[in-house]
């Protein structure tokens, strides 16, 4: 009796493992995002006119920048707007090659 106990418990285990591995390679796979939001480069900085310091933050993806700075005697965070990188460096491409 103990016999066929064990062998019908592992063949109940077989048929679970069974399924779970039909259930496996049956399901969908799980993908990533088809693009990346963004990818982001975070920079410390120091003004140094000031008390404040600066985190420079570029979007590498859609080539943006913006900057954070936390003021410590007033206890304030200010950020900056936007840059588009691109039509900032755009000049820099057409400008002509003076041998420096």
């Amino acid at each position: 009796m103990k016999k066929t106990l064990i062998v019908w418990g592992l063949v109940w285990l077989n048929v679970a493992l069974l399924v779970g591995l039909a259930l496996k390679l049956t399901s969908s796979s799980a993908r990533a995002q088809v693009a990346r939001p963004s990818d982001y480069v975070m920079i410390p900085g120091v003004i140094t006119q000031g008390v404040a310091a600066v985190v420079y933050i570029i979007d590498a993806s859609q080539g943006r920048l913006a900057a954070v700075s936390y003021d410590d005697g007033g206890n304030t965070l200010s950020t900056m707007p936007w840059i588009d990188l691109s039509s900032q460096f755009q000049g820099a491409a057409v400008t002509p090659n003076r041998g420096y």
